[in-house]
């Protein structure tokens, strides 16, 4: 067998993803707008996981590392979404807040936040275990 299947120039990329996350926004011809989400490497999402990793007090002189995981979806969830764009400064402004993962709480209502989320996380095959690849790879 070859390798070069897996080689970077043969990997499938994944095309970005046309979601409605909520029917309060709506485009021109009134419809509801729709969001582009994208899939993200383990890499930045190793550096979001980090980023939202804090120390928090142990036993003994060592602190603890603990996620805090509203942190973490909010950035990971910040980070997929390609439009809009979330890092506007007009758009941020708009809500009175700065930063992506501040936005898009202030935004969407809970219900589509935790919708989004869910999406986001499918998306990036959060989803699907490896036995039901391999069973669709059997068939």
């Amino acid at each position: 067998m070859s390798m070069k299947m897996f080689f970077a120039d043969n990997a499938v990329q994944a095309e970005p993803q046309d979601v409605v996350v909520s029917d309060r926004f709506l485009d021109a011809s009134g419809r509801p707008a729709a969001w582009k989400l994208r899939a993200i490497s383990e890499e930045l999402n190793e550096e979001i996981r980090g980023a939202s990793t804090k120390r928090t007090k142990g036993k003994g002189s060592s602190g603890v590392p603990e996620l805090d995981y509203n942190a973490y979806l909010g950035r990971m969830v910040a980070a997929c979404v390609v439009y809009p764009d979330l890092n506007d400064a007009e758009l941020q402004q708009s809500y009175g807040v700065r930063g992506a993962s501040a936005v898009v709480r202030k935004m969407l209502l809970a219900g589509e936040f935790a919708n989004l989320a869910a999406k986001v996380q499918e998306i990036n095959g959060f989803d699907r275990d490896v036995s039901e690849i391999s069973d669709e790879v059997k068939n």
